[in-house]
C-alpha cells in the first residue's frame, strides 16, 4: 500500500471523500480538511461502499478485511480470518512440527502443524517469532527454540523461544533506508535467503548480492563469494518518484534470491540471483562458477532452488519473468552440477508462472510446483505436470516444502495449507489407478491425545488422530456387494472390523452408552464406499465397553483401550470376493518418557477394566430382559391362586434383582446431571476408573490396581447374589408357569468378552 493511493466518493454526499494508502482518511468538505479512519489494519488496498446504504462498509487490507455498518466508527475483527499472505516458508524438527515465516504487514509466525491442546488448530498454537513481515524465518536444527528470521533493510534477529530474549545479528548493520541499491556496500532485498548448513546445525547462511556464513550464531559474519549477480547498476537506481520514493529494501535489484548448501556433499553451494543467474561452488565458497542454464531468460527472478533427492549433482530451479509482463512458467533440471539443463515445466498453463518447485524424497520422480494459481504435481521427474489443487483455493503459491509426507503451501492471502497424508500420492501407478479396488498401505501413525473437530474459533484444522486408511474404488460397490474393512494386531488376532452400516440393533443397544473422543472419527466408523479415492480412520482403539439402552453415567468412559505402538498391525479390505491386506505401524508419541513395558499395563489395565464393565452391563440386561418376560407372562395370567402363586414368585425374584440392580446402576439417573443428587454406583465407579487410567500412557498406579480390585470383588458380590436369584427364584416361576400353561422365562447366558 505504499505504492499507491485510492479515492473514493460517497454516492450519497458529493462532499464526502474516502482516501486510502497506508492510512484511512475522509473528508466531508470535498477535500478540503481530512480527518483519520481508525482501522484495525494498516497498508489498505481497496474500499466497497454500499450505493443504498453508504455507512456500510468493507475494506481490505493487508491482513484481510473489515466491515463497518456505522460509517467508520466501530468495525469487524479480522483476526479469525485465515488471509494471511505469506512469503516464505519453512519447519522446525519439533514434534509436532512448526511452520515459521513472515506475513505482509503482520508479525512473523511459528505455529504447530497439529494441536494437541484443542479439536483443532488456534490462538494458543501459534506464536510471533524472529524477523519481520517479510523474511525468510528459520529454526536452529536440534534446537528449535533459537529462531533466526529476515527483513527489509537487511534486518536479521535471533530469537530464543525458551528465555525470551531477542538479538540483532544483521550481516552488516548499516541501515540503507531511503538510499537506492547502487549506494550500498551490500544489497540484501527484503526477501533475502537465511538457512543452516545441513551438516553443520552451528553454520548459518544469509545472503546478500554475495553469500555469508556464520559459525557463531550471528556474533560473526564471513564474506564467502563474490558478487554473485549481473550487478548492473542501472537496476539499482533510486526508487519511485517524484513526489516520493520507496526505498526499503524491497525494490533492490541484483540480489541473491534463493541460495541453500547440498545435504549430499558438504560444501557445495547453490545460489541463483533475482536477475537470472545461477552459481555453483563445491569448495565452500571458495571459488564460484557459473552454471546459468543457457536457455534461461535474463533478468529472470530465480525464485526457487531445490536439490534432487538422489542425485549429488542434481538441483531443479523455478523462476519467473511476471514483472517484464511474462507469465510463462519456468522450472528446471540439472543432474550433472549445472553442466547441462533442461527445461521440465510441460502441461503447467502458459500463464500460471512458477514460484516454487519440491522434489519429494519418497518416491523417485515425484515433484510439487507452486505457480500463481495453484500446485502441480509431477510423477515423471518433471517430464509432464498436472494441477494437484484438491480443496485448495485457487490462489498464487509463494512456497512449498514436504514434511513427514505431509505437503505444505504458503500463499498469498490464504494463509498457509497442509495436505496431510502423500501416502496414496506416493504409492499411485496406472495399475493401481485401474485397478477394480485397492488398499494403500497407510504410513506410520503416531498415537498421541488430541481430537479433530472444525468448530468455529478453530483457524486451522488438526490432521486426523488415528490410522488414516485409503482405498480406491472403480465403481460404487453397490448394496448387494460385501464390503468390510478388518483391522488386526501384529499376532493377527481381529481388533475390529468396519462395515458400510452399523447394525441397527446395535446402535440402538449402544445409544448413550459410549462417550465420542472425537466426533470425526466417530463419523468415520461408517465406511464410504464411493467411486474413486475414498478414505477411513482408525482411531487406534479396540472395541468399547458394552452399554445398555437409557444408560446415564457421570464419567462416561466406555472406550476400549488404545492399541500399543508396535509394527505389523494389518488392514483388510473385503470386496465382495476381492480381498487385499497391508501393514501398517503404530508410533509411540515421542515426546513422552513411559517406556514399552509401561504401555503394555496400560492397555493390559485398560482392557480389563473394559472388560469388567462390559460384565457388569450384561447382567444388567439379563435383569431387564427377565423384567420384560415378567411383564409379558403377567399379561397372560387370570385371576386366582395359580396367578398369584406366580405373580408373587416373579415379585420375590424382582426385588432380589432390583437389589442387585441398584447396587450396580445408578436406576435414578434419567439426565447428565442427576448424578450430582444420586450418588454413582460401581459401573459409574468403575467407568471413572477406565477414563482415569487412559490419561496418558502411564502404567496404572499402585491404587488404581487396588481400587480395581475393591470394585471387582463388590461387582462379584452382586453377580453372585443375581446368579443365585436367577438359578433358585426363577426355576419356581417357570414350574408354576407350566403348570398354568404359559411359557417359560428364558434367562439369557452371559458372553464373555473377546481376548486380543
Amino acid at each position: 500500500a505504499w505504492y499507491y493511493t485510492r479515492i473514493y466518493a460517497d454516492p450519497d454526499d458529493e462532499d464526502s471523500l474516502y482516501v486510502l494508502n497506508v492510512g484511512f482518511h475522509r473528508s466531508k468538505d470535498g477535500g478540503k480538511s481530512f480527518e483519520r479512519v481508525s482501522v484495525p489494519h494498516s497498508d489498505n488496498h481497496d474500499l466497497w461502499i454500499d450505493p443504498k446504504n453508504p455507512r456500510r462498509m468493507i475494506e481490505s487490507n493487508d491482513g484481510g478485511a473489515n466491515v463497518t455498518f456505522d460509517g467508520g466508527e466501530t468495525w469487524s475483527r479480522q483476526d479469525n480470518q485465515p488471509t494471511a499472505q505469506m512469503y516464505r516458508l519453512s519447519v522446525d524438527d519439533d514434534f509436532p512440527y512448526r511452520l515459521l515465516g513472515g506475513q505482509q504487514d503482520n508479525s512473523t509466525v511459528r505455529l504447530r502443524s497439529r494441536s494437541l491442546l484443542s479439536s483443532g488448530i488456534g490462538l494458543r498454537d501459534w506464536e510471533p517469532t524472529a524477523g519481520g513481515e517479510s523474511g525468510h524465518v528459520v529454526a536452529k536444527p536440534g534446537k528449535p527454540h533459537i529462531v533466526f528470521g529476515g527483513s527489509y533493510g537487511g534486518f536479521l534477529t535471533r530469537v530464543n523461544h525458551l528465555t525470551g530474549q531477542r538479538r540483532s545479528v544483521n550481516v552488516w548493520p548499516d541501515n540503507p533506508m531511503g538510499w537506492g541499491a547502487k549506494d550500498l556496500k551490500y544489497r540484501f532485498q527484503w526477501n533475502f535467503p537465511i538457512f543452516f548448513s545441513p551438516h553443520d546445525p552451528d553454520m548459518i547462511y544469509a545472503a546478500g548480492n554475495v553469500l555469508f556464513r556464520s559459525k557463531d550464531e550471528g556474533q560473526s559474519w564471513e564474506a564467502i563469494s563474490p558478487d554473485l549477480t549481473r550487478n548492473d547498476k542501472s537496476k539499482q537506481e533510486s526508487s519511485g518518484g517524484p513526489i516520493t520514493k520507496d526505498n526499503t529494501s524491497v525494490e533492490y535489484y541484483c540480489t541473491i534470491f534463493a541460495a541453500l548448501e547440498s545435504p549430499h556433499e558438504k560444501g557445495v553451494l547453490w545460489a541463483g540471483s533475482d536477475d537470472g543467474l545461477v552459481h555453483l561452488s563445491r569448495d565452500s565458497g571458495k571459488t564460484w562458477v557459473n552454471v546459468t542454464p543457457k536457455n534461461l531468460p535474463e533478468w529472470a527472478q530465480v525464485n526457487c532452488i531445490e536439490v534432487h533427492p538422489t542425485v549429488a549433482g542434481g538441483l531443479y530451479l523455478a523462476a519467473t519473468r511476471y514483472k517484464s509482463d511474462d507469465f510463462e512458467p519456468y522450472l528446471y533440471k540439472t543432474t550433472d552440477y549445472g553442466v547441462s539443463w533442461r527445461r521440465v515445466d510441460r502441461g503447467i498453463k502458459r500463464d500460471h508462472f512458477t514460484r516454487a518447485i519440491r522434489a519429494d524424497k519418497s518416491r523417485a520422480g515425484l515433484l510439487y510446483a507452486g505457480t500463481e494459481r495453484g500446485v502441480y504435481v509431477s510423477f515423471d521427474d518433471g517430464d509432464n505436470w498436472q494441477q494437484f489443487q484438491q480443496n485448495l483455493p485457487e490462489v498464487p503459491i509463494t512456497d512449498l516444502m514436504v514434511k513427514e509426507k505431509d505437503l505444505i503451501a504458503a500463499t498469498q492471502g490464504r494463509g498457509y495449507w497442509i495436505l496431510d497424508d502423500l501416502t496414496p500420492i506416493h504409492q499411485l501407478s496406472t495399475k493401481v489407478a485401474s485397478s477394480r479396488a485397492h488398499l494403500f498401505s497407510p504410513r506410520e501413525s503416531h498415537r498421541l491425545p488430541g481430537r479433530r473437530s472444525d468448530r468455529p474459533g478453530n483457524q486451522g484444522m488438526n490432521p486426523y488422530f488415528g490410522v488414516v486408511i485409503h482405498y480406491l474404488l472403480a465403481d460404487e460397490v453397490g448394496a448387494d456387494t460385501e464390503f468390510s474393512l478388518e483391522v488386526l494386531d501384529p499376532q493377527g488376532r481381529s481388533i475390529q472390523t468396519y462395515l458400510r452400516k452399523p447394525d441397527p440393533d446395535e446402535e440402538k443397544d449402544q445409544d448413550g452408552a459410549s462417550s465420542s473422543r472425537d466426533r470425526e472419527l466417530e463419523k468415520t466408523k461408517l465406511l464410504t464406499a464411493e467411486k474413486g479415492l475414498n478414505r477411513f480412520v482408525w482411531n487406534m482403539r479396540y472395541p468399547d465397553a458394552e452399554g445398555f439402552p437409557e444408560m446415564v453415567l457421570w464419567n462416561r468412559s466406555m472406550q476400549g483401550p488404545l492399541a500399543i505402538p508396535s509394527g505389523g498391525y494389518r488392514a483388510r479390505l473385503s470386496v465382495g470376493e476381492w480381498s487385499d491386506t497391508v501393514s501398517f505401524e503404530i508410533l509411540a508419541d515421542p515426546r513422552s518418557s513411559s517406556t514399552a513395558e509401561d504401555r503394555k499395563a496400560q492397555f493390559a489395565y485398560g482392557l480389563a477394566v473394559r472388560d469388567k464393565l462390559t460384565e457388569l452391563h450384561q447382567h444388567i440386561r439379563r435383569i431387564k430382559d427377565v423384567r420384560k418376560q415378567f411383564s409379558s407372562l403377567k399379561s397372560r395370567l387370570d385371576e386366582g391362586d395359580v396367578g398369584d402363586a406366580i405373580r408373587e414368585a416373579m415379585k420375590k425374584v424382582d426385588e432380589e434383582m432390583k437389589a442387585v440392580e441398584e447396587a450396580l446402576y445408578q436406576t435414578k439417573n434419567k439426565s447428565a446431571q442427576d448424578p450430582l443428587n444420586y450418588p454413582i454406583r460401581l459401573n459409574d465407579k468403575l467407568s471413572g476408573l477406565l477414563r482415569l487410567a487412559s490419561m496418558g500412557d502411564s502404567p496404572p498406579t499402585e491404587q488404581m490396581v487396588d481400587v480395581k480390585g475393591v470394585l471387582e470383588e463388590q461387582i462379584d458380590e452382586q453377580i453372585d447374589i443375581l446368579s443365585s436369584t436367577l438359578a433358585t427364584g426363577l426355576p419356581e416361576v417357570n414350574r408354576l408357569a407350566k403348570e398354568a400353561g404359559i411359557p417359560a422365562v428364558v434367562v439369557k447366558e452371559t458372553e464373555s468378552p473377546g481376548k486380543p
